[in-house]
């Protein structure tokens, strides 16, 4: 089986190089899967209430079809959980999407056989991508860890299954991701995330020569490297004895499967007590020194969590992957560190709105070669799962150009605005300024969330963060100037209210050790599950961080009210 990996990357690179060649005839691609996605989808019954059959070009399409959120489909998504056939897809529903629910309700997406390929498409052009840059950098692609769970939430009424896309993605295409992962596809099964995680952890840790990880966002990754700093004693422990630690929270017969699979490694255990004895830790690059990339999402708040990888991951290079979301793939990274993605032309046809059309109730949008760099757009998606020119939310900017397809980057989801008047201060401003902040005071923070303090009119912006432990804040009135300060050079709207104040000044509130532990324990209890454990950096429900203790607030001179 040792060969699968190397003909997996050659087939990749295959099919990223096609990829390539049709980026060079953008709108073709993209009018060719429009009139496919049509004349396929023409008999659903939302194919026919919109008479798709009858549009024969994309302005007919954009005057025939309104651009709809989420709550347009319900009607039909909980028909299709109830079991009945054609409603969005000629195909049959074989898997319906869960999102987070960590921004709203939880919508479900159907999913066919042809949207799951269309899926499994990109996520292979990502790879070659992958392969092709760690090559030119004189990098190896190979094996790499990822503690995604493969755990099945349940079944609809009419018996499809559901979960998230992960969930499916990893189940549906099971031969695929166990070329891929340094561990057996069964460490994935336990239900218990920290298990999960140690399982992973355990069967890489026998691999020296690993090269990758992966999660879908920056602070799962760093949920990780805690838990191998956490548990290295135990870790090692295991690899030394050939045992798997009994107080994990793991079912028998998966216990069973994987002590079958697991043996004593006391040279690679006494290595890594070496580096624990001189280290007083273990961090990814120092277990496995060949580790030539980071797959994570890029984009939004992720660049205020990469502020801490360098002291787990050295200059590890990191990658995006691809830039996706239960309801389908928007772009594909083609590059090592950067930030853009390439329309991903081949699954879904994708239109933009400019901000002036944002608050039309029907909005004149932008094809893929109209967009302009530096401008942001909503996108909207049509794809294979039968939405059409579906609104997400997501506000992406456009960084260039590869070939005649525009480079992405997702900046944040249009609703999360904070506002005291009418600033409409977004988490991208926020999160630059975060991310800045822990620059310029060499302070890492454990997390951040800007509120709105709760009695006041207009309010103030209360900057919620959380410290590192063994990392104080000496000066925290000067970081708190400076939040001010930045945060109207980033953004004008903020800067504009600020005289005279108009717009009060924002207060620091420095939380206690554990708080953003806790509030993500409460995300788990809603039912979000752990791999897409997220939240805002910015809110406007004053009873968002309810119940966390404030070890100290900080006020600007002058702020006495």
């Amino acid at each position: 089986m040792a060969f699968l990996l190397p003909l997996l990357t050659t087939v990749s690179k295959g099919v990223k190089a096609r990829f390539v060649q049709k980026t060079r005839q953008t709108m073709e691609v993209q009018e060719q899967f429009l009139h496919d996605l049509l004349q396929a989808y023409q008999g659903t019954a939302l194919g026919q209430e919109y008479g798709l059959g009858e549009i024969k070009t994309i302005d007919q399409f954009r005057e025939q079809v309104p651009v709809l959120p989420y709550s347009s489909y319900e009607p039909y998504t909980e028909r299709i959980a109830r079991g009945e056939q054609n409603i969005l897809t000629p195909d049959p529903v074989v898997y319906l999407n869960t999102s987070s629910g960590s921004t709203g309700k939880q919508k479900l997406i159907p999913v066919t056989q042809r949207f799951q390929n269309s899926l499994r498409q990109a996520n292979l052009t990502s790879i070659g991508f992958l392969s092709d840059a760690l090559q030119a950098r004189g990098l190896k692609f190979g094996k790499l860890l990822a503690a995604h769970s493969v755990q099945l939430p349940g079944r609809t009424s009419g018996g499809i299954e559901y979960g998230p896309a992960s969930v499916g993605v990893l189940r549906m295409g099971k031969f695929l991701y166990e070329q891929l992962f340094a561990h057996p596809f069964e460490t994935l099964q336990p239900a218990d995330s920290l298990t999960r995680h140690y399982l992973c952890l355990l069967f890489a840790l026998r691999q020296p020569s690993m090269r990758g990880m992966g999660a879908n966002f920056p602070m799962l990754i760093l949920r990780i490297c805690h838990y191998l700093e956490r548990y290295a004693d135990e870790l090692i422990r295991d690899l030394e004895t050939g045992a798997i630690a009994q107080w994990l929270t793991l079912e028998p017969q998966v216990r069973v499967r994987l002590e079958r699979r697991w043996a004593a490694a006391p040279l690679r255990a006494a290595h890594l007590r070496a580096i624990l004895k001189s280290e007083g830790r273990l961090t990814p690059k120092l277990v496995w020194p060949d580790l030539s990339f980071i797959a994570t999402a890029r984009g939004g708040t992720s660049d205020f969590y990469f502020e801490r990888f360098p002291s787990y991951f050295e200059g590890t290079p990191g990658f995006g992957a691809v830039y996706s979301s239960s309801e389908g793939t928007f772009g594909i990274y083609p590059e090592l560190d950067q930030d853009g993605s390439v329309l991903a032309i081949e699954s879904g046809f994708f239109e933009f709105v400019p901000p002036d059309q944002w608050e039309a109730d029907h909005p004149k949008t932008l094809l893929a070669t109209e967009v302009q760099p530096g401008e942001s757009y909503r996108i909207l998606m049509t794809n294979y799962s039968g939405l059409y020119r579906y609104d997400i939310g997501d506000v992406v900017e456009v960084l260039g150009f590869y070939e005649q397809a525009p480079l992405i980057v997702f900046r944040y989801r249009r609703g999360g605005l904070l506002s005291s008047t009418t600033e409409k201060t977004t988490e991208f401003h926020v999160t630059q300024v975060m991310q800045a902040l822990q620059q310029e005071f060499g302070l890492p923070l454990e997390d951040f969330c800007v509120t709105l303090s709760e009695w006041d009119f207009p309010a103030h912006y209360l900057v919620n963060i959380e410290l590192v432990l063994g990392c104080p804040l000496s000066n925290p009135q000067s970081f708190l100037a400076r939040f001010d300060q930045r945060l109207q050079d980033l953004h004008p709207s903020y800067a504009a209210k600020r005289p005279d104040n108009y717009l009060p000044p924002p207060r620091l509130r420095i939380l206690v050790p554990g708080s953003f532990a806790i509030l993500r324990q409460r995300q788990l209890e809603r039912g979000i599950p752990d791999s897409q454990l997220k939240f805002s950096h910015i809110s406007e429900d004053r009873g968002f961080l309810a119940g966390l203790a404030v070890e100290q607030e900080i006020r600007l001179p002058g702020d006495l009210d």
